[in-house]
Protein backbone atom coordinates (compact mmCIF):
# COMPACT_ATOMS: atom_id res chain seq x y z
CA UNK A 1 0.00 0.00 0.00
CA UNK A 2 1.31 3.44 -0.89
CA UNK A 3 1.64 5.79 2.07
CA UNK A 4 0.95 8.94 0.06
CA UNK A 5 -2.88 8.50 0.14
CA UNK A 6 -2.72 8.03 3.92
CA UNK A 7 -0.65 11.19 4.35
CA UNK A 8 -2.86 13.31 2.08
CA UNK A 9 -6.11 12.03 3.61
CA UNK A 10 -5.00 12.62 7.21
CA UNK A 11 -3.45 15.99 6.35
CA UNK A 12 -6.63 17.23 4.65
CA UNK A 13 -8.82 15.83 7.43
CA UNK A 14 -6.79 17.72 10.03
CA UNK A 15 -6.93 21.09 8.25
CA UNK A 16 -9.23 23.44 10.10
CA UNK A 17 -10.51 20.85 12.54
CA UNK A 18 -11.01 21.51 16.23
CA UNK A 19 -7.65 20.00 17.12
CA UNK A 20 -5.80 22.34 14.79
CA UNK A 21 -7.76 25.33 16.07
CA UNK A 22 -7.01 24.36 19.69
CA UNK A 23 -3.31 24.09 18.84
CA UNK A 24 -3.45 27.51 17.17
CA UNK A 25 -5.01 29.01 20.28
CA UNK A 26 -2.38 27.45 22.56
CA UNK A 27 0.39 28.76 20.28
CA UNK A 28 -1.16 32.25 20.30
CA UNK A 29 -0.64 32.52 24.07
CA UNK A 30 2.38 34.80 24.52
CA UNK A 31 3.45 32.78 27.58
CA UNK A 32 3.44 29.49 25.65
CA UNK A 33 6.53 27.95 24.15
CA UNK A 34 5.86 27.45 20.42
CA UNK A 35 8.17 24.44 20.44
CA UNK A 36 6.39 23.05 23.49
CA UNK A 37 2.98 23.47 21.84
CA UNK A 38 4.30 21.81 18.67
CA UNK A 39 5.82 18.88 20.57
CA UNK A 40 2.74 18.36 22.74
CA UNK A 41 0.28 18.52 19.85
CA UNK A 42 2.51 16.30 17.69
CA UNK A 43 2.78 13.77 20.49
CA UNK A 44 -0.98 13.75 20.95
CA UNK A 45 -1.52 13.17 17.21
CA UNK A 46 1.09 10.39 17.16
CA UNK A 47 -0.51 8.69 20.18
CA UNK A 48 -4.03 8.93 18.78
CA UNK A 49 -2.76 7.58 15.44
CA UNK A 50 -1.01 4.70 17.23
CA UNK A 51 -4.26 3.80 18.98
CA UNK A 52 -6.15 3.98 15.68
CA UNK A 53 -3.60 1.75 13.93
CA UNK A 54 -3.69 -0.75 16.81
CA UNK A 55 -7.50 -0.86 16.84
CA UNK A 56 -7.62 -1.04 13.04
CA UNK A 57 -5.26 -4.01 13.13
CA UNK A 58 -7.42 -5.72 15.74
CA UNK A 59 -10.61 -5.06 13.77
CA UNK A 60 -8.96 -6.44 10.64
CA UNK A 61 -8.64 -9.84 12.34
CA UNK A 62 -12.35 -10.10 13.07
CA UNK A 63 -14.06 -7.96 10.41
CA UNK A 64 -13.82 -7.97 6.63
CA UNK A 65 -12.06 -5.05 4.91
CA UNK A 66 -15.28 -4.35 2.99
CA UNK A 67 -17.25 -4.00 6.22
CA UNK A 68 -14.57 -1.73 7.71
CA UNK A 69 -14.67 0.51 4.62
CA UNK A 70 -18.46 0.70 4.78
CA UNK A 71 -18.34 1.52 8.52
CA UNK A 72 -15.70 4.20 7.91
CA UNK A 73 -17.76 5.70 5.08
CA UNK A 74 -20.88 5.77 7.23
CA UNK A 75 -18.87 7.35 10.04
CA UNK A 76 -17.56 10.11 7.76
CA UNK A 77 -21.05 10.77 6.39
CA UNK A 78 -22.44 10.94 9.94
CA UNK A 79 -19.73 13.40 11.00
CA UNK A 80 -20.37 15.50 7.90
CA UNK A 81 -24.12 15.60 8.58
CA UNK A 82 -23.46 16.49 12.21
CA UNK A 83 -21.20 19.36 11.15
CA UNK A 84 -23.78 20.58 8.60
CA UNK A 85 -26.54 20.43 11.19
CA UNK A 86 -24.39 22.31 13.70
CA UNK A 87 -23.58 24.98 11.08
CA UNK A 88 -27.29 25.56 10.53
CA UNK A 89 -27.92 26.49 14.16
Amino acid sequence: MALWPVFVTVFLAELGDKTQLATLLFAADPKASRLGVFLASSGALVLSSLIAVFLGGQFAHSLSPRLLKIAAGIGFIAIGLWILADAGT
